[in-house]
């Protein structure tokens, strides 16, 4: 049965393709196009599909320029209008790379498909899970972690054991030279400041609305240009002079209101999330568990109490707040997903 393989044009892709193409497997190497396809895009998908047939693989290119619009860019607006701070990385892991793409690649005949994601997978009897990768500084559950947990059954991650510079190491070895050197940005769709994309995307929609900016004691400190252009923990960019740095708190969206206060006042202990994606029964978990809600953040430890869709996280010490719409994934010590949500609040 053959393996489809993520080819996206960096190194982790190509790292994936070889470790399967030297164990033997019988592969299925594609490109998944997300945006119009531009002058650089073409050469990268040239420079694949020489790479797969110096290997002796037939390369496909997968076009989903709609299905990324409507299914990750739109909502990932229509989010951020309404005063949240999406994960589209998430959402399209989902929706995207683990749904659609799983789907066509099934319809080319694989059974299995490969990415170079630094995550791993286990299973015990008929119990799947999900673990982070052995390279703590890239792994990647985090961005999987609400990819329901039966998906990766048929998924397969070369790269769980392996560190970045050993990926490198192995493509230097074969005198590979990936097409995109480049690390990809957080979030593939934005090169710059999300602000003008979104603007640009809803230019004919209307985006600004001033209102307050207001400290917790109620007193105006000055004026916002649209509750949409900020988020939770910001520092930069308020436009207010002040004895000490301010943090947005919140948004109150019923007064048109910014609330803004101290670094102290930014602090809490827990958090709320829903959409759970449950990836092992609460009753097998163990008694420490860490909860993480962002990428760059090390897990802290914390009580998770999950009740029908929803979960309470209480952290065992008071931690920044977190942005609702991000994801919040619990671990155990050792490294396994146990659960994952979108914070409410």
């Amino acid at each position: 049965m053959k393996t489809a393989v993520a080819l996206s044009g960096g190194a982790d892709s190509l790292a994936c393709l070889i470790l399967l193409k030297d164990t033997g497997h019988d592969l299925l190497p594609f490109h998944a196009r997300f945006f119009p396809t531009t002058e650089k895009d073409t050469k990268t998908q040239d420079h694949l599909r020489q790479i797969c047939a110096e290997l002796g693989l037939e390369f496909h290119v997968l076009d989903l320029t709609q299905d990324f619009e409507q299914t990750v860019i739109k909502p990932f607006i229509d989010s951020y209008l309404e005063g949240l701070t999406p994960n589209p990385c998430a959402l399209c892991n989902r929706k995207i790379k683990f749904g659609l793409i799983f789907d066509r690649v099934k319809g080319l005949g694989a059974g299995f498909m490969a990415t170079g994601h630094y995550a791993g997978t286990s299973r015990s009897g008929s119990n799947l899970s999900l673990w982070r990768g052995a390279d703590r500084a890239k792994d990647q559950s985090y961005f999987l972690s609400m990819v329901p947990v039966n998906v990766f059954d048929r998924i397969i991650f070369p790269l769980s054991r392996m560190t970045k510079a050993e990926a490198l190491e192995l493509l230097k070895k074969r005198n590979i030279t990936p097409p995109v050197r480049a690390e990809s940005n957080e979030i593939c769709f934005i090169s710059d400041d999300y602000r003008k994309f979104i603007s640009g995307k809803v230019s004919g929609r209307i985006l600004d609305n001033p209102g307050p900016v207001k400290n917790t004691q109620g007193s105006t400190l000055g004026r916002h240009q649209g509750l949409w252009r900020y988020t939770q923990g910001q520092r930069r960019g308020l436009g207010i002079a002040h004895e000490h740095p301010l943090y947005v708190l919140g948004k109150d969206y019923k007064t048109n209101t910014l609330v803004v206060g101290s670094q102290e006042e930014l602090m809490t202990r827990t958090c709320k999330a829903g959409r759970v994606n449950i990836h092992q029964d609460p009753s097998l978990w163990p008694e420490k568990m860490f909860v993480q809600t962002r990428y760059r953040q090390k897990a802290a430890q914390a009580r998770v109490d999950i009740t029908g869709d929803e979960m309470l996280v209480s952290f065992s010490r008071p931690r920044e707040v977190s942005a609702p719409g991000q994801v919040a994934a619990v671990y155990s010590e050792q490294g396994q997903v146990l659960a994952a949500g979108i914070i409410t609040q």
